[in-house]
């Protein structure tokens, strides 16, 4: 089998490195560097990585960084990697036993394909809630890109993907960015790549809730409208225009639920006027009608209470 680099982002990662680059451990035959970018960390990131990786022996390296970005901070690895496959980990995730072989081994297949996508299992609050299992994808070409951004196929997770380097290319990920950044980077590269799919899980991603959501709350229309103009360049790829407004449809829909959840019902329901005017499919027809019916109800009884305390 060919040899792959491990790209891993790190900021402040000192309480979750050594499990992370553990994990990775037992692949240590067909890994032939691991690429850590220590991001502006004010903590021990780059020395325990490095007692973690004697111990396991892998052969790790350190690249220093001051992007304040994870897209920044792999796109330095990338610039950097040396060996025909990439995988991509963040510093908090678990790599599973055998999964990048397994991607590894489809990857060798013939015909072989640019990229692999496995599965993955989502641990929520201490709790595994799911399995994410890889479904819809064709063989090759946009179509691939453009279900994606609509939501028609799985998502990817960093982390479950097995990527040739000569199809990442120039391809980099976006700098500067709130969120879905990773989602730029992907359809990007689905747009050019052939695909295979591996249905056993590759790693677990520790989801924090509370932070996802943060995202979404600080300079929300600013934010949404940056990512929005990285989101309809992906045009020079090839990506319909509906594909573009339906995932500008849903991106601003979660953003309505988490303003929604946390009380600034003004900020829910602009953002929810951008999802109901982006192409939709039934549920997120459903969903819309359901946020603009509760945000309705609470304005209702939030004003008399309000009206009580001015009392």
């Amino acid at each position: 089998m060919e040899a792959v680099s491990v790209i891993i982002p790190a900021h402040d990662a000192a309480r979750t490195i050594a499990r992370t680059l553990a994990s990775l451990a037992s692949e240590k035959e067909v890994i032939g560097e691991v690429l850590l970018v220590d991001d502006s960390s004010s903590d021990a990131t780059a020395t325990v990585a490095s007692d973690a990786a004697l111990r396991c022996g892998l052969p790790l390296r350190i690249i220093k960084s001051s992007c304040r970005d994870a897209g920044g901070s792999r796109n330095l690895a990338l610039e950097q990697a040396g060996f025909p496959w990439i995988y991509l980990i963040d510093a908090d995730d678990l790599h599973l036993e055998g999964g990048l072989r397994a991607l590894l081994a489809k990857a060798s297949a013939q015909p072989g394909p640019d990229m692999v996508v496995g599965a993955y299992r989502r641990h929520v609050k201490g709790e595994e809630r799911s399995t994410k299992l890889p479904g819809g994808y064709v063989a090759s070409g946009p179509a691939n890109a453009c279900a994606y951004l609509e939501g028609r196929i799985r998502s990817i997770a960093v982390g479950s993907a097995l990527v040739s380097r000569r199809v990442v290319g120039e391809t980099r990920f976006a700098t500067g960015l709130a969120y879905d950044e990773d989602t730029l980077f992907w359809t990007r590269v689905m747009a050019k790549a052939s695909l295979a799919v591996v249905t056993r899980p590759i790693f677990i991603y520790f989801v924090s809730v509370e932070r996802s959501d943060d995202r979404f709350t600080v300079r929300p229309a600013k934010g949404f409208l940056e990512w929005r103009l990285a989101l309809r360049r992906l045009r020079s790829c090839g990506i319909a225009e509906r594909s573009l407004k339906t995932r500008e449809g849903l991106v601003a829909l979660k953003i309505a639920r988490v303003h929604y959840a946390r009380g600034d019902f003004d900020m829910a329901a602009r953002f929810l006027n951008v999802a109901e005017a982006a192409p939709r499919a039934g549920a997120d027809v459903w969903r819309c009608m359901r946020y603009r019916l509760k945000i309705a109800l609470r304005r209702r009884f939030s004003a008399p209470a309000a009206q009580l305390q001015r009392a």
